[in-house]
Parts: structure tokens; C-alpha cells; sequence
């Protein structure tokens, strides 16, 4: 017993260890620059003196519009390229996700075309307001505009970059996670967002505001690729946590057998 058991613990660490080996590094962070595309600022906290229009033409600093986690989306509203998409994709997302609009995170909208104004933010909303009745888009889902210079900010904080072409822009697409504290916590890039993707990335976002049992299970089970900008299954935590219980199983059984031999053994010696 006393020989086999370290051989046991040492086994499991090995294969914990060698699992581990495959796992992910960070990313370092990319300085803003001023090519096309996306510079990922994770961890920067967006200043919240930020001031944009809300779909009645009202200005409205971004700290007040960031409350809850929430799902950023930079885009035009007349664009004739792939915007619509975007924001398809979004309200899809958001159609299919288990989390409650407006209640558990927001989504924000924001053009970053300095000449659209409040009125044509006001006609998306309405027009997505209609295509997902099922969510409360009226206070979960808000469509701003803003003026050179604040959005201007915006997108350099979010290192999020675009080239105007005569009347129309060229630009990336994706969806920014926030913390309540407008920390940018994950890039989900593309023109579709993975329901599953955007509920766990929302759920980092909270940092560590508490929710649903299933939630946490989630989270450990899986953990996000930076490289392909989705979440995987973690087979570290998952094949760790069964080895580590398989091993104390077996530790737990190969005690109860040693004490049932010496008491046979004793039962023998009186006998």
C-alpha cells in the first residue's frame, strides 16, 4: 500500500501537468493604430465622459449608459454593405440567448458616421423592436449616434478601425463585452454571434456578480480561444478534476480495503 500510493498521486499530477501543456497563452495588447481593422484593448476601461445621443436626440455620457454587462456594437446605420448584417446577427444573438435583455446585460448600438443622426437611430430601433418582440429592446437595446470627437475617442479606446471612402466607410465587424465598469473584457469578431459565445462572454463581463448554478458550471467547463475568438471546451479543468477525483476514489477504496484485511488479519490472530 505505502509504494503504490505515491505511484498514484505522481501519475495523476504527470497527466495533469502534460494536459496543461497545450493550454493558451494571452495575448499581448496591440497599440491602436491607424490601419483598417481591429487592435483588441482588452482590459482598458472606456472613459465614461464619453457623450453620445440616445434615439431621442438627447446627450447621454457613456458611464451612464454602462450598467450591467453589456454587448457593444460599432457600426452605420446606412450602410449598404454588411451593417444590417451585423446588427441581424445581433439581434439573433440576442432572440436566442438565455439572458434576460435589459435585465442581466444591454446592448449598445452606436454609429460611428458623425452626420446620422438621432432620427435614423430611432427608426432601427423601432424596426428591431419589431423583429424581436420577445426582448425588451425599448430599455435593454440602445441606438446612439455622437459627434467627431466622441466617437472619434470611442473608437481609438476600442482600437476598433475605419476608412471613410467618399460618403460611405470601410470597417471591420464585431461585437465588444464590457464590464459594468467599461472594461473591455472579450472581442467576439465576425457578422454572427454565437448565442452560447455571447452568454459566456457576458458572464465574464459581470465579474464576479453572481449567477444561476448552470452559469458557473459553464464558465469552468469552458474557457475562450484568443486565436479563434470563441469558447472551447476546457479539457485542462474538466480531465484534471476527473483524474484528481478518480485517484482520490481509488485512495479512498484501497484504505477502506487495508483496514478490512487487518481487521480479518486481527479476527485471526484471536481466533
Amino acid at each position: 500500500m505505502k509504494r503504490i500510493l505515491p505511484s498514484i498521486l505522481t501519475f495523476s499530477l504527470l497527466i495533469i501537468w502534460h494536459i496543461s501543456a497545450g493550454q493558451y497563452e494571452v495575448p499581448k495588447q496591440e497599440e491602436p493604430s491607424q490601419e483598417l481593422g481591429i487592435y483588441e484593448q482588452l482590459d482598458r476601461v472606456i472613459d465614461g465622459d464619453i457623450v453620445l445621443f440616445d434615439e431621442t436626440g438627447n446627450p447621454v455620457r457613456f458611464d451612464e449608459l454602462v450598467k450591467k454587462p453589456t454587448a457593444l456594437s460599432l457600426v452605420y446605420y446606412k450602410c449598404p454593405g454588411i451593417c444590417t448584417i451585423l446588427m441581424n446577427g445581433v439581434s439573433d444573438a440576442v432572440k436566442q440567448t438565455e439572458m434576460v435583455l435589459g435585465t442581466e446585460y444591454d446592448v449598445l448600438t452606436v454609429s460611428f458616421a458623425p452626420a446620422e443622426n438621432y432620427e435614423v437611430a430611432s427608426e432601427k430601433k423601432q424596426h428591431y423592436a419589431k423583429i424581436n418582440s420577445s426582448q425588451d429592446i425599448e430599455h435593454g437595446w440602445r441606438f446612439l449616434t455622437g459627434d467627431s470627437a466622441n466617437i472619434a475617442r470611442l473608437l481609438n479606446q476600442t482600437g476598433f478601425k475605419v476608412k471613410k471612402v467618399g460618403d460611405q466607410y470601410i470597417h471591420p465587424g464585431a461585437l465588444i463585452v464590457l464590464s459594468p465598469e467599461r472594461k473591455i473584457t472579450r472581442y467576439l469578431n465576425g457578422e454572427y454571434y454565437n448565442p452560447f459565445d455571447l452568454k459566456l462572454a457576458l458572464i465574464e463581463a459581470a465579474a464576479g456578480r453572481s449567477g444561476p448554478t448552470i452559469n458557473k458550471v459553464l464558465n469552468y467547463c469552458f474557457s475562450y480561444d484568443p486565436e479563434g475568438k470563441k469558447y472551447v471546451f476546457n479539457i485542462t479543468k474538466v480531465a484534471g478534476s476527473a483524474i484528481i477525483f478518480l485517484a482520490a476514489l481509488l485512495l479512498s477504496s484501497m484504505i477502506i480495503l487495508e483496514r478490512k484485511r487487518k481487521k480479518n488479519i486481527q479476527k485471526n490472530q484471536i481466533n
